[in-house]
């Protein structure tokens, strides 16, 4: 029985073609999913954005979401703590004035000029 190379060949470009057809709709599968995921995260900004622009204008209103408000609240100070401790570990101030980070030693900020004796203990 001889071998038939003609055979071969035949099969060898079709198991590429089928190869080459997956690797494309892998591919464009891929993609498809990147964008969905993309919008999704886009989605999520703006559900994000929507809720902050509502808390902020009904946060003083005695509203249904009062509970999730209080701990947003809560939440807000934690965070505000936090830096501030990374403030003091850093020996460094807050300018009142401009929001510059300042070195705790400095009288005026170095960005604005406003005086920084607030801070003086």
């Amino acid at each position: 029985m001889a071998f038939d190379f003609e055979d071969m060949k035949n099969k060898i470009v079709s198991a590429g073609k089928e190869v080459g057809d997956k690797a494309k709709e892998a591919s464009s599968t891929a993609k498809i999913r990147l964008d969905i995921r993309s919008k999704e995260d886009f989605l999520q900004k703006q559900y994000a954005e929507l809720g902050k622009l509502y808390y902020e204008a009904h946060k003083e209103e005695e509203v249904p979401e009062q509970e999730c408000f209080a701990s947003i609240a809560e939440t807000l100070g934690e965070i505000q703590a936090l830096k501030d401790e990374i403030l003091v570990t850093q020996g460094a101030v807050i300018c009142p004035q401009c929001g510059a980070k300042q070195p705790k030693e400095h009288t005026y900020c170095d960005k604005c000029g406003a005086h920084l004796s607030i801070f003086e203990e």
